[in-house]
């Protein structure tokens, strides 16, 4: 009689192994503040556990499987755990941070001492730095916490408003600056430039080694040149126009925007944080006004505004088309044109998802962002965003005359008439829920393969950069 031959039996390889007993600490957490500190113990203790996991996933010891296919579950189900502690306890957090709602607090602090104060509830400050030093393509990803962590937070209906809310207090030290424009008529803060004219307060956006491209030296220099703009009381309208380029193909003319700076972003210089930080600090001052009066807060309306004038010179690209979305009147040159290359770049284009259709409808702003649909200013299309044509060349004379039309009566009935559009079209509470769903989803895209592919298949090969 033959013998049946063993049964072989497979020994689980390491990382399995090792994961599976990982999984099997995946803590629960009870809707209870008094089980808080314990309930944060358990994420830390898991989250810890499965950092030690990646390292082991990463390292070699496990070279039958699928390393990068390892990694992705242990990331995936560390943010699950975060995810499942925020649903419960984002508001606890944010209340902690914030002095009980009393103290106002801008994104990237607000991250930053969430790291400190909780940790294993976002990645660590090391190894966000490390990431930092980091290319686009070689990144670990550790941003993507930080995304999870305000999606959260913006979620919650009374910590998302106070959070939008302290973005439009104005800078440290614009009070101080808007002395020195009052006394000078001109403040260069080097990738914005604000000049006194007549009735106006001009901005100026000056990158001009980028095409006037949006990147980290220019989005602080831009919020406190829209703070000054709009608290110095010596002018009653504001502008947006830019300044010349060093590009051969565009020698002698003015440029508007030429949105993210590509070569930058690819670069890794460009951080996760910056999306939001932009968007809602002179992007949203624009849209929304400056709080200047913390303890208005709770008021309906409290913002100080201006009306918004700007000047498209060439074209107005990415973020460039995201900023006529929050102006009261645009002004183009007949040969301007406007894109939102998203697809292309592989990110979120701002909050032009939710402003957008307001102007163009959901048909053109779905053939825009999906289907890189180009804008032109002197078109039927183009002439639903931008409220007048203008011979190229002739955008000062333009300007100085939109200006004077606007001011010769006064405006004191603006900042009202803006606020009450802005009832039904756009309040606090909207920019709230997009920004909850944005929040997420822009880490997402910002540390996705694909954007990197995007980048070198529209951008750095065209070029000859690769």
């Amino acid at each position: 009689m033959k013998s049946k031959p063993a049964v072989e039996v497979v020994q689980p390889k390491p990382i399995e192994g090792e994961y599976e007993l990982w999984l099997s600490h995946q803590p629960s957490f009870a809707a209870n503040d008094s089980v808080f500190d314990s309930d944060m113990e358990a994420l830390k203790r898991f989250v810890d556990e499965g950092d030690a996991l990646l390292q082991l996933s990463t390292n070699g010891t496990d070279r039958c499987h699928n390393n990068s296919d390892w990694t992705s579950r242990i990331k995936e189900k560390t943010q699950d755990a975060r995810a499942a502690f925020l649903r419960i306890y984002a508001e606890r957090v944010y209340s902690s941070l914030t002095d009980n709602f009393t103290q106002p607090i801008r994104v990237e602090p607000l991250v930053e001492t969430a790291t400190t104060r909780y940790p294993g509830l976002l990645s660590s400050a090391e190894s966000i730095a490390e990431d930092a030093a980091r290319s686009l393509k070689e990144k670990k990803g550790h941003e993507a916490a930080s995304g999870l962590f305000l999606s959260h937070i913006f979620a919650n209906y009374r910590a998302g408003i106070h959070l939008i809310q302290s973005m439009l207090r104005p800078l440290p030290g614009s009070v101080e600056q808007v002395a020195r424009f009052v006394r000078d008529g001109e403040l260069d803060l080097g990738t914005a430039v604000l000049r006194r004219n007549g009735k106006a307060a001009e901005i100026f956006m000056h990158n001009p080694a980028y095409l006037n491209a949006e990147d980290t030296s220019t989005v602080g220099p831009m919020e406190q040149a829209v703070d000054v703009a709009i608290l110095d009381s010596s002018t009653e309208v504001c502008v947006l126009r830019g300044t010349p380029a060093q590009h051969p193909n565009y020698a002698g003319r003015n440029i508007f925007c030429s949105g993210i700076n590509l070569t930058h972003l690819y670069e890794g210089k460009i951080p996760y944080l910056w999306y939001l930080t932009r968007d809602l600090g002179f992007v949203n001052k624009i849209a929304h006004g400056i709080l200047d009066n913390p303890v208005a807060i709770n008021d309906p309306t409290p913002t100080v505004e201006k009306p918004w004038i700007a000047g498209v010179e060439t074209f107005a690209i990415g973020g460039g088309c995201q900023y006529l979305l929050v102006m009261d009147y645009t002004l183009a040159e007949k040969s301007a044109y406007m894109t939102l290359p998203a697809r292309k770049e592989g990110i979120i284009p701002g909050l032009a998802n939710m402003r957008l259709p307001r102007f163009v409808g959901d048909r053109i702003t779905r053939q825009a962002i999906l289907f890189d649909r180009r804008l032109e200013a002197d078109s039927p299309e183009g002439q639903l965003i931008i409220d007048e044509i203008v011979p190229d060349g002739g955008m000062s004379a333009a300007v100085e005359s939109t200006v004077h039309k606007l001011t010769s009566a006064g405006t004191v009935s603006a900042a009202g008439n803006r606020k009450a559009l802005r009832v039904c079209q756009e309040s606090l509470d909207d920019v709230r829920r997009y920004m909850a769903s944005y929040a997420r989803e822009q880490a997402k895209c910002h540390l996705s393969p694909a954007l990197i592919r995007n980048l070198e298949d529209n951008w750095l090969k065209p070029k000859g950069k690769l």
